[in-house]
């Protein structure tokens, strides 16, 4: 027995009793953020009911894990769906995931479904339900069990958007000699960027499957707000008729560092109300109790229209962030500041031409935070402290806002072509199925 299948049994054989332990934490998750009974069997991989495949017509399997993915990959699903010679079978990890793709997707796929937990037994029933020609995977998507089940079947798999966190490659980078087989069931792997490619050459994955393609997330079009629609949006908010600072996708802490960029703002003078978006809409209470002894007013989106203007409104909705944006006269990127390393995208900030802080942390977007610095485009804020004498200096310069909306968009356009060169590898992989070949 060579190493892959020794490897591959150990990961079967651990599957459960991990997920026994991690269970738990992840129910309680699911519980918080709702939306997770509705066709739970489709993650033991009971999947919907597909249509009949049609002869001369590919059948891809893609999976997005969330909304942030799933927002990307509009303009890829658009393409296929022209296509005519292929189907799509979308799957998400997320309930919010799910429910954008239903309302966005239904008319681009055959179908939208969970994807199933990675272990031998759900895994293999969902592959011998959907019987893919093609497998794709976007950005961190990587899962040992699915990636041999498209294996044993001669199935290519195109991982797209890829790209290695910090984090991810610290841990991939300690079991190294784990992690080149798992690559190695990888046909194309398409990073965001040179570094991305960088560190997927340092583990070990085959330099000639690797085309860098750059970030489908800057190809991103976002339909413009007629001002009608922005002044019922801010009315709706609460927003009233000052300047706008908004924290986009926010994490825990954050919420305080913007509140005490407001005091400072109000303090200097400044007409200005915080628009927050937090990550996670369950956060909603805990966001709640702490406005609550900030000595401000504050409107949650959840609970309807606001009855008038407010110094904090609260979006705790989902997929409404690019519209949102369009209101902010500066954006303020989450879960940067510290303890948060990850970071936030700034991609739809840029692409609407708004000037960005962001903190430290950023390791998720480490180049496009470099670059978007580089460019005038965005300015780091190593604290709460510091986030707050920034936004109040840019809230006071419109000149210096202004130069900084031009230079993100320039950014943005000078970044774009992601989709087209990832087609071009999709297309090139469907060509080399052959004719009668069919799983």
């Amino acid at each position: 027995m060579g190493l892959l299948a020794v490897m591959l049994w150990f990961y079967r054989l651990m599957f459960l009793p991990v997920l026994v332990v991690l269970a738990p934490r992840y129910l309680w998750r699911m519980r918080r953020r709702g939306g997770y009974r509705g066709n739970f069997t489709q993650r033991l991989g009971a999947v919907p009911r597909l249509p009949p495949k049609r002869p001369g017509v590919r059948r891809i399997w893609l999976q997005a894990v969330s909304v942030g993915e799933m927002l990307a990959i509009a303009p890829v699903l658009e393409a296929l769906k022209r296509e005519g010679s292929v189907e799509v079978y979308l799957t998400t990890t997320t309930s919010t995931g799910y429910r954008l793709a239903r309302d966005r997707y239904a008319g681009q796929t055959i179908e939208i479904g969970y994807f199933p937990l990675d272990w031998w037994p759900c895994s293999a029933r969902a592959w011998r339900r959907i019987a893919p020609d093609l497998v794709i995977l976007t950005e961190g998507e990587r899962w040992p069990e699915h990636i041999h089940q498209a294996g044993v079947r001669g199935v290519p798999v195109v991982c797209i958007n890829a790209r290695l966190s910090d984090r991810s490659f610290r841990r991939l980078g300690r079991m190294r000699l784990l992690v080149r087989p798992l690559l190695g069931g990888i046909t194309r792997l398409l990073p965001c960027s040179a570094p991305d490619e960088a560190r997927f050459l340092e583990l070990g994955f085959p330099a000639a499957r690797l085309t860098v393609t750059g970030n489908i997330k800057l190809d991103v079009t976002i339909a413009p707000l007629d001002p009608a629609e922005r002044a019922q949006l801010r009315r709706d908010l609460g927003l009233g008729d000052g300047l706008v600072l908004l924290g986009s996708s926010t994490w825990r802490g954050e919420e305080e560092a913007l509140v005490g960029t407001l005091r400072q703002a109000r303090a200097a003078g400044l007409a200005v109300t915080i628009l927050i978006v937090p990550r996670h809409a369950e956060r909603r209470g805990e966001i709640e109790a702490r406005l609550k002894t900030s000595g401000y007013s504050f409107h949650f989106r959840s609970q309807g229209n606001a009855a008038g203007p407010v110094d904090v409104a609260v979006a705790d909705t989902t997929g409404e962030l690019r519209k949102l944006t369009q209101l902010a006269d500066l954006v303020f990127v989450g879960k940067s500041l510290p303890p948060h390393t990850e970071g936030q995208t700034p991609v739809e900030a840029a692409a609407l031409e708004k000037p960005i802080l962001f903190g430290t942390g950023m390791g998720n977007f480490r180049q496009i935070a470099r670059d978007l610095v580089a460019g005038g485009a965005a300015r780091t804020v190593p604290d709460a402290g510091e986030l707050a004498a920034s936004a109040v200096a840019l809230l006071q310069d419109e000149s210096r806002r202004t130069t900084m909306a031009a230079a993100a968009q320039a950014w943005h356009r000078a970044n774009q072509g992601a989709v087209a060169r990832t087609l071009v590898v999709i297309r090139e992989e469907l060509a080399k199925l052959s004719p009668g070949m069919s799983h």
